[in-house]
């Protein structure tokens, strides 16, 4: 797997994903939100709010959460966010992409640029690094779903570009724009999926070893301790190795 793929391995590794669930739910309910804002507050008539939904629901977030947030855009309620994405450069030169949701774009530029310098990277101009990479969708499966071939004929029929699969489980990508559909023709032939969402795919990596990817953890994690940052992603490469290594930590 690249970049995006192996650091998610890394979370659960190092049990940052249950440290961090409360300020996870938080983020996902922004995203509920804003999205219930921007569309019909159904998520069978929204394809953004159905795959926020979906995605709060693969890391077990509480209906009545989910519901919450929804609520709040049809009672007008909470902030007015805006998107903005912030492209820098971390360790050994790494590429970074950092999605926000801010009701403050002074504060979040400047906390965003701040954490860069502290933890040895530098925040570029927008499309200083977004050239890297693809936007893509994204299913993923448990193993147990079935073998590489039922997945990857049930992908096929859905309209998806490509499927990755190990022990671990199947990664299904697909055009962006291609996700609803996509995901959902998954779901009649294979059930509910493990995760779905966006995500940025690196079309070029830059290798790492394991003091580099160290830092690059360290950078990571002050972003995404920014409640204004939704998601974070880079473009590392690492080897079997360093990773366990990283994991053993």
């Amino acid at each position: 797997m690249a970049g995006h793929s192996k650091w998610a391995n890394i979370q659960h590794r190092k049990g940052r994903q249950d440290k961090l669930r409360s300020k996870q739910f938080s983020k996902l309910s922004k995203e509920i939100t804003v999205a219930a804002k921007m569309g019909d507050p159904d998520p069978d008539k929204n394809p953004r709010l159905r795959l926020a939904v979906k995605e709060a629901k693969a890391v077990s977030m509480p209906k009545d959460n989910i519901e919450r947030a929804i609520k709040k855009s049809s009672a007008g309620e909470g902030e007015d966010y805006e998107e903005i994405r912030y492209e820098g450069y971390g360790p050994n030169g790494v590429a970074v992409i950092v999605e926000t949701m801010t009701d403050n774009r002074n504060r979040t530029a400047s906390t965003v640029r701040s954490t860069f310098t502290k933890n040895g990277g530098n925040l570029g101009e927008t499309g200083s690094v977004g050239f890297m990479f693809d936007r893509k969708g994204e299913v993923t499966y448990p193993a147990s779903v079935g073998d590489e071939d039922t997945v990857m004929m049930a992908a096929i029929e859905a309209g998806a570009e490509n499927v990755e699969s190990s022990e671990e489980g199947h990664v299904i990508t697909c055009a962006d724009t291609d996700l609803n559909e996509v995901s959902t023709a998954l779901e009649a032939e294979l059930g509910e999926s493990e995760s779905t969402k966006l995500i940025w795919q690196p079309t070029t990596t830059t290798d790492m070893d394991l003091e580099a990817m160290q830092k690059l953890m360290k950078l990571i994690d002050a972003l995404e301790d920014d409640d204004d940052v939704q998601r974070v992603t880079a473009n590392f490469e690492a080897s079997d190795e360093v990773m366990e290594q990283l994991g053993a930590e």
